[in-house]
């Protein structure tokens, strides 16, 4: 919001500096982010009187003007300005001033010939106005030429662009900020105040009545009919003021509701009571409250036509909608140069309908910014008597009628917290006093009190009777702030806002421990890591998904339909990113993400931790040594690549066939096990999948349950890292091959193998597998190298040969394999 520091004067005593000003609001909690010296824009501009204006000698459109700026001799100022004429008082830019909102210095210079020494201003050459049809005239019985013209233009200001937080509804007004710095400084505050305000008593003539079906959405609405007003422009102290908040002036009666806005943050909204009894077609009003219905539509004061939903609360005169509620007026109803009538609303409107019903139109206006944080319903009156004090003096309107409707019960004027002072000593710890000072380093109950009073809270004290030492108060909140001083909490917070966060005393723990990670924390980091290294790039993607499954946890109030539930597994966001690199021509895309998945089974929701990944593509990307050539990544490659994170983290995972995994192939997808647990799958992409999202056919995915990976990472004996040196020896190799059936995995081969021949075997790999002609059918042959090496000694033919042999026996035994050599 943006604050005049001339308003904010004539609210509350202000001593210090706007810089000083600037920087103690924003140390409170209302951060200045901007500091608007107005002062500088017409720094050297005085008032002048135009004595004679005429034509220029080699110009039609300029003209020579004689300006008196009480000085011994008029200045010849050329200007070009089709509204300069003689015994206009004007603003005058002498030699050496610098203009800064149109970058300009004034200096001697001849137009067309004829010397100029100065310049005639316009308001947009002041910075008041965008646009300027001509210069600016005054309208002064005794101008007194030669002065500045800075205060009769508002411009001996300066304006704070104050943000307030959420919680500071009262930030948003000027009274807000004015008690603000009253409590922050000692200040005296001068409230303003609505005095005359007489509403005649015609109710044998009554016009108006007020419905409000949706109290909880409109706990209190008034509507004050006002006869006999006069439209006309501001007086120019209320321009001013709106301007020097970023409002545009339009009328009298417009300004003065946008300026009790400012003042109280309470928004009005001035209805044509002519043009209202026109929509309805009736002299009598019904003047509700009520959500839109389906099909309904009418056009705001923008000239946007809106469609009305059933989240969009409406204000209705005989059931018509004449406005949006508490967000926008009807174009239909606005007030207008020939408006006599008013009908003046002042209400409370629920934040939570105002912020759907704006969120539902796409529209946020300063009133709704209002209503979206809470206005004090205790100020209703006194804003709304203001607005009509200041009608009936500007305009000269006589109020008729007012009607209410309200339901609020509870009394709105103030609430109760308690306080304990060794809470709030407990909370903020000691105070920087000084060291020479005999005051106990902790607040004292004086300083809590004078806190709190400063803030207008009432205060009951009492001693309690366990700890003689300890003091509680009852603190009575005041209504501008009961949204927010809900809880003991928030009056500490308060009280150490006011004190001054830098003069409580910087503690540390008396024995600080050195800060480490937890070991499922280290894990991850090194998972993160191991996948990286192999080339991977980590992703991130929405936990929101579009509803498809039965079993999906489907979110109550979705922002948008394609986030209306819960991702069950993360592989369809993998295929899209996928596919989204390739169409923007980046190529395949090796990448893995960790996230959370979701569940429910039946009415219980579940969760876990996974880690999935997508590989594809060429690897090598066509590197010049396959003449420029892409070579697909095979089913083999990418396992590889899963196989060197497993060996990097000492995890030793076995593969089983799958088939049950939708988005897989099921003749080359492997279920992973770690530990005698499942791990997750691995396999290639689907065909029908990789069809329909037009994809290379070499595409793989995993997905692993991260939880079981970390509790294999974090058990004790993979946490300590053993060495086995080299053996300088050499090693005996020995191959075998035989025909086994295809339904035996090699994995299973190997383990076999690996169990018979003791702890001389280093190492068996498969280096062949042949299926076609001489081998039975049903059958495949397979050959390994099966590598022995001991690590003190040359091994010997007697050594080598019985464990061979136990390998050979344990493959017919377990597997019936038939021996080829």
């Amino acid at each position: 919001m943006r604050i005049s520091l001339n308003w904010l004067r004539e609210l509350v005593d202000i001593q210090m500096t706007p810089q000083e000003l600037a920087e103690t609001l924003t140390v409170a909690g209302f951060e200045v982010e901007d500091l608007e010296d107005r002062s500088s824009w017409a720094d050297g501009v005085v008032l002048g009187k135009i004595l004679e204006a005429t034509p220029h000698p080699n110009a039609d459109k300029l003209r020579v003007c004689q300006v008196d700026i009480g000085e011994s001799e008029p200045l010849n100022i050329v200007c070009g300005a089709p509204n300069a004429k003689a015994d206009l008082i004007v603003a005058v830019a002498t030699i050496g001033t610098y203009l800064p909102k149109v970058d300009l210095k004034l200096k001697k210079t001849k137009l067309r010939g004829v010397p100029s020494e100065g310049m005639i201003c316009s308001l947009a050459e002041l910075g008041l106005e965008k646009d300027s049809e001509g210069i600016h005239s005054f309208n002064l019985e005794n101008p007194e030429l030669g002065s500045d013209v800075r205060p009769l233009l508002g411009l001996d200001d300066v304006i704070l662009d104050v943000t307030a937080t959420a919680n500071r509804a009262d930030g948003l007004s000027m009274v807000g900020i004015a008690r603000e710095i009253a409590a922050l400084t000692g200040s005296t505050l001068r409230i303003p105040e609505a005095t005359g305000v007489v509403i005649e008593d015609k109710k044998a003539s009554s016009k108006l009545a007020v419905d409000v079906s949706e109290s909880q959405a409109c706990p209190i609405y008034t509507g004050t009919i006002i006869e006999g007003i006069k439209i006309a422009p501001s007086p120019q102290w209320l321009k001013q003021r709106l301007q020097a908040a970023g409002v545009r002036p339009i009328n009298n009666v417009v300004d003065i509701t946008n300026y009790i806005m400012l003042e109280w943050g309470q928004p009005l909204h001035a209805f044509d009571l002519d043009r209202l009894q026109k929509i309805t077609g009736s002299q009598d009003l019904t003047v509700g409250v009520r959500f839109g219905k389906s099909g309904e539509s009418f056009k705001t004061l923008d000239s946007q036509t809106r469609q009305l939903k059933d989240e969009t609360l409406v204000i209705t005169a005989n059931d018509k909608p004449v406005a949006l509620a508490g967000i926008m007026g009807g174009e239909d109803s606005e007030v207008y140069e020939q408006t006599q009538n008013l009908m003046l609303e002042a209400a409370v409107f629920s934040s939570v309908a105002i912020r759907r019903s704006a969120r539902g139109q796409g529209l946020r206006t300063e009133a709704s910014t209002r209503f979206e944080r809470g206005v004090n319903p205790a100020e209703l009156v006194l804003a709304c008597c203001r607005a009509i004090s200041l009608i009936t003096e500007l305009a000269g309107g006589i109020p008729t009628q007012q009607e209410s409707a309200s339901n609020i019960v509870d009394d709105v004027t103030s609430s109760e917290v308690s306080l304990r002072l060794s809470r709030i000593n407990e909370i903020l710890g000691s105070l920087k006093r000084g060291e020479n000072t005999l005051v106990e380093s902790f607040l004292q109950p004086e300083e809590v009190e004078g806190i709190l009073t400063a803030l207008g809270c009432g205060l009951a004290r009492e001693t309690q009777a366990k700890d003689e030492k300890d003091v509680v108060w009852t603190v009575t909140v005041p209504a501008y702030r009961a949204r927010d001083l809900e809880r003991e909490i928030d009056l500490i917070e308060e009280v150490a806002r006011l004190y001054g966060y830098d003069n409580f005393s910087d503690t540390l723990p008396d024995q600080s421990v050195p800060g480490y990670l937890p070991e499922d924390q280290l894990a991850l980091r090194q998972l993160r890591t191991a996948f990286r290294a192999v080339g991977l790039t980590e992703l991130m993607h929405y936990s929101l998904v579009k509803q498809e499954g039965e079993n999906q946890v489907v979110i109550s109030n979705p922002l948008f339909v394609e986030y209306s539930a819960l991702r069950t597994e993360m592989l369809a966001g993998l295929i899209d990113a996928f596919a989204f690199n390739l169409e923007n021509g980046n190529g395949a895309l090796n990448g893995f993400e960790i996230g959370r998945v979701f569940w429910k089974e039946g009415e219980r929701f579940k969760e876990k931790d996974a880690i999935a990944g997508i590989m594809g593509g060429d690897p090598t990307q066509g590197h010049w040594t396959l003449g420029g050539r892409e070579k697909p990544m095979s089913w083999f490659e990418a396992k590889g690549i899963l196989e060197a994170i497993f060996k990097r983290l000492y995890l030793s995972v076995e593969y089983q066939q799958e088939t049950q995994i939708e988005q897989l192939h099921p003749g080359r997808t492997a279920s992973l096990w770690l530990n005698g647990k499942r791990l997750g799958v691995f396999g290639q992409l689907h065909p029908q999948v990789q069809e329909k999202r037009e994809l290379p056919q070499e595409v793989y995915l995993f997905e692993l349950n991260l939880s079981v990976l970390i509790e294999a990472m974090t058990q004790a004996d993979n946490l300590t890292r053993k060495f086995k040196p080299f053996s300088t020896f050499p090693a005996s190799d020995r191959d075998i091959a035989f025909f086994v059936s295809t339904d035996v995995s090699v994995a299973n081969l190997e383990k076999c193998m690996t169990k018979a021949a003791g702890n001389l075997l280093e190492s068996v790999k498969l280096f062949d597998e042949y299926k076609g002609e001489n081998v039975p059918e049903g059958q495949r042959s397979l050959a390994f190298r099966l590598v022995y090496r001991a690590g003190d000694r040359t091994l010997t033919e007697e050594e080598v040969q019985p464990k061979q042999q136990k390998v050979r026996d344990a493959l017919v035994k377990e597997f019936n394999v038939n021996l080829r050599s």
